[in-house]
């Protein structure tokens, strides 16, 4: 698998507002966003629930990243999607950076992906 999830009884902006948090605890910053629910209105005129894509970063450990691999910007931020489910509850899904990182062949790389993996678990586990 490429991520890991949490399902949180909450409305689509209680549940933006505990992940912003809890990424803020663990040190991570929001550096983008995808409101796709609107981008899929505006472009497309196709009403769909919540479905919003986080892009957060910890800058100690992207720095750790790219002095040990230039190009490793292609596969950051770790993406943290919420998905609003048919039940009123939201799905907050995590890119495993474990997963993800695997796929660059460098021992340095190797050692941040479980740091980055972890700190993300402990975001998803206080949710």
């Amino acid at each position: 698998m490429y991520g890991f999830n949490v399902t949180i009884d909450a409305t689509m902006e209680e549940a933006e507002e505990k992940v912003r948090a809890a990424l803020a605890e663990e040190g991570f910053g929001v550096l983008t966003e995808i409101d796709v629910q609107k981008v899929m209105k505006a472009k497309l005129d196709i009403d769909r629930s919540g479905y919003k894509i986080l892009g957060a970063c910890n800058p100690d450990l992207a720095h750790q990243a790219i002095e040990a691999e230039p190009d490793i910007g292609l596969l950051l931020p770790c993406n943290v999607l919420l998905r609003e489910e048919d039940n009123g509850k939201v799905n907050v899904g995590f890119m495993d950076p474990v997963a993800v990182l695997g796929m660059v062949d460098n021992p340095q790389i190797a050692e941040v992906a479980p740091i980055v993996q972890g700190k993300m678990k402990k975001v998803a586990a206080s949710l």
